[in-house]
């Protein structure tokens, strides 16, 4: 199904009948990955998926994106199904997006519960391995730009950020480059403790992308919140762990 928001035509996926659920996918992947979760939530409740801006079947925007830009489409997204109260769950950056609906002031809807799932949103501690690479990337990004080194070496800059920056990075194009930068240098660990929703975090434990002390960080952080830990399972912890992680949503949800 697609839905215009913004003069975006967005692809969104609905099942069930009863209270709206989104689900929310993390970056660089779209809401095909939701689609055991959501047969198991379309049991109880309206399961809504949907390819954010630039992932899946959606479009990518027309200019980078920060998250005042994801907050205000999802929001706008969420309100065309006219609901006052709705459950959101997000993955990874789409757990960014889920942390900004909780405490956004002002919107045409409340969140009553919220599921995040090895989310984003902690900026990580840099130590000086960090700043080295950073500096690095800057000063040979400087030196192949340059018009003698660019003629020397036509593909130089290309093949230096492939092997210098991430996965998620190097695969994008050039607007969600540079929204990607954006959306990783939003703090948004100031916003924890406003969280009013029944939040529940759910968690990899050898979570290597955004690592299980971020989830400890969130539990203590959010009011009443509460942390599952799924054993052997990773950033994707709905995938590595399915049926532990179904479990957890059924009690979470009282779906029967």
């Amino acid at each position: 199904m697609k839905k215009s928001v913004d003069k975006l035509d967005v692809h969104y996926q609905l099942l069930g009948q009863g209270p709206p659920v989104f689900l929310l996918h993390g970056w660089g992947s779209n809401l095909s990955l939701f689609s055991a979760i959501a047969e198991v939530i379309s049991q109880k409740y309206t399961a809504i998926s949907l390819d954010l801006p630039g992932f899946g079947q959606s479009p990518e925007p027309d200019q980078p994106w920060g998250m005042d830009e994801y907050l205000e489409f999802t929001a706008k997204f969420i309100d065309c199904f006219e609901a006052e109260s709705v459950i959101v769950l997000g993955h990874s950056h789409g757990g960014r997006i889920g942390i900004r609906l909780a405490t956004e002031v002002g919107l045409p809807f409340t969140v009553s519960k919220l599921i995040l799932v090895d989310s984003a949103g902690i900026i990580p501690k840099r130590g000086f391995g960090y700043h080295l690479k950073v500096r690095t990337y800057k000063v040979g990004k400087a030196i192949l730009k340059s018009v003698l080194v660019a003629k020397l070496f036509p593909n130089g800059l290309a093949s230096f950020q492939k092997k210098m920056g991430s996965s998620d990075y190097t695969q994008a194009s050039p607007t969600m480059r540079a929204s990607l930068v954006k959306v990783v240098n939003a703090d948004l660990e100031p916003l924890l403790s406003k969280i009013t929703a029944e939040t529940l975090l759910i968690w990899g434990e050898n979570d290597d992308e955004t690592p299980l002390k971020d989830g400890q960080l969130m539990e203590q952080a959010i009011p009443g919140a509460g942390l599952v830990v799924l054993p052997n399972a990773g950033h994707y912890s709905f995938l590595d762990q399915a049926f532990r992680f179904r479990r957890v949503i059924e009690s979470f949800l009282d779906i029967p």
